[in-house]
């Protein structure tokens, strides 16, 4: 196999790290952590709930804002400055260029995650609260949170490959927003009685990534287990989705006249 593809992604990843858009959110993911810290002080008996929810919380957010926000901007930025051109004739085939890509902008944000989850870690031994076994689910949560940020960064590379960053980011967003809420809209159309309503949710949610089910971080703050099986589901499913939206994103960007 190629080593393109890596010396993409190392290249990539030295860019975002050299970016201080990352270092700003990163700040203001802490800022959100030590919020954290001054809402559990005062919520007596339930500093550790508290802390847990804003914490990862904060992580996911702001992992959001850096995989959509850098994620639309990974192909467009390299056609603006021409480098791309320079690149693609070098012995590297298209998909291959995204590929690498997509893994420096997810190795990106899984060494941000990475730290912000040791800054939420830090918080819960400030507050005097001794890490325990338990605490390990908090790792679950971060886990679920990277398989969010997979799917969300393919979808923005998924977008970039034929729309302007603009748009890529309106896209993106609403197929989140749309994916977190794809329960909820399934439900309405069932309680309607018009079939064409019913039968047009059903098919929007089982088209967008059900991001809901990512979402444990309500269960992890109560202590509440998550089980092997659900944990299983959403790392084949988030890997099945990522793999489909590259194939396509590769198809579509290797057709794609860049003169």
């Amino acid at each position: 196999m190629s080593s393109m593809p890596a010396a993409v992604a190392l290249n990539t990843f030295r860019e975002a790290v050299r970016d201080r858009v990352l270092y700003n959110l990163i700040f203001f993911a802490l800022m959100m952590i030590g919020a954290a810290i001054l809402v559990g002080q005062v919520s007596i008996g339930i500093e550790r709930i508290v802390i847990i929810n804003l914490g990862l919380s904060a992580i996911s957010i702001f992992g959001l804002v850096m995989a959509v926000f850098i994620g639309v901007g990974l192909v467009y930025k390299e056609m603006e400055k021409r480098t791309l051109y320079s690149l693609l004739a070098q012995p590297i085939r298209r998909s291959e260029f995204l590929l690498g890509k997509y893994a420096g902008l997810l190795l990106t944000l899984a060494v941000n995650t990475s730290f912000m989850t040791l800054g939420l870690a830090a918080a819960l031994v400030y507050v005097g609260r001794p890490l325990v076994r338990s605490d390990a689910l908090i790792l679950v949560a971060v886990y679920f949170i990277l398989l969010q940020l997979a799917l969300v960064t393919a979808l923005a590379l998924f977008f970039s490959c034929f729309s302007s960053p603009l748009l890529s980011t309106l896209f993106t967003l609403g197929i989140y927003i749309t994916g977190v809420f794809a329960r909820d809209i399934r439900s309405f159309g069932e309680l309607t009685r018009n079939p064409a309503l019913k039968t047009a949710t059903q098919v929007l949610y089982y088209l967008v990534p059900n991001f809901h089910n990512f979402n444990v971080i309500a269960a992890v703050a109560h202590g509440d287990s998550i089980p092997a099986a659900l944990v299983a589901q959403n790392t084949l499913y988030a890997a099945l989705y990522v793999a489909l939206l590259l194939l396509v994103a590769s198809a579509i960007f290797s057709r794609r006249d860049l003169k």
